[in-house]
């Protein structure tokens, strides 16, 4: 199928959220089709280019595509809005006819794993609630959560939304073959993650706060 593309220095997963200042006149243009054809657009990783302002950027080939949820007019054409994804897909060819990007797509979907998702996703868990623990501690602009949900595919794609990491490693792990390994991948980097952090927080506070000792 064909679809508008819209790239980005971001990676969006299904389900997740994804917020968008819309100001650029070819971009406005697509959004406008999308809404009026009440149809999705495909977020990919820029690969080479620039985000805005600039020649249309060559993407990496799987992306995610945007369902449009809220819409914020702004006057002159600009606007505030929120997508959520929906399902992987895959580019077979670009066409850079339009002012945008379009590209030929094929479905993408993260195949069947023969080990339970819920299994590793029982490891995952705890290593995410950590990981934000000690990130709102070191940073008060932190996302805290009060409750990380119990579905297993919900959990790892919000844990691949949240992990800090750069867009180019999201990249990596949007491509992965399936929503177990996805899991098993975030598992090993949530452990190590919240581990680094746990230290480095350990070691601010002991430098500012040192220890008594008397003359």
């Amino acid at each position: 199928m064909r679809l508008p593309l819209f790239p980005l220095n971001t990676v969006l997963f299904p389900g997740m959220p994804l917020s968008l200042h819309i100001f650029e006149e070819r971009y406005q243009q697509m959004i406008a089709r999308c809404l009026g054809d009440q149809q999705p657009f495909g977020v990919v990783l820029i690969r080479q280019g620039l985000e805005a302002n600039g020649p249309l950027p060559t993407p990496y080939a799987v992306g995610c595509t945007a369902r449009i949820t809220q819409v914020q007019p702004l006057g002159e054409g600009r606007a505030n809005l929120i997508a959520v994804g929906h399902e992987r897909f895959q580019v077979q060819s670009l066409d850079y006819k339009q002012p945008y990007l379009v590209g030929n797509v094929n479905k993408y979907p993260f195949v069947s794993d023969a080990h339970p998702l819920s299994e590793i996703a029982l490891k995952l868990h705890p290593w995410v609630a950590r990981y934000l623990k000690v990130l709102a501690t070191a940073d008060s602009l932190a996302i805290e959560l009060d409750e990380l949900p119990t579905d297993a595919a919900t959990l790892t794609f919000l844990a691949a939304f949240l992990i800090q990491l750069p867009a180019v490693e999201k990249q990596t792990l949007l491509e992965l073959e399936s929503v177990y390994r996805l899991a098993g991948a975030l598992y090993h980097i949530y452990r190590r993650e919240a581990t680094l952090l746990s230290a480095m927080l350990a070691h601010d506070t002991a430098e500012t706060h040192p220890p008594f000792s008397p003359n």
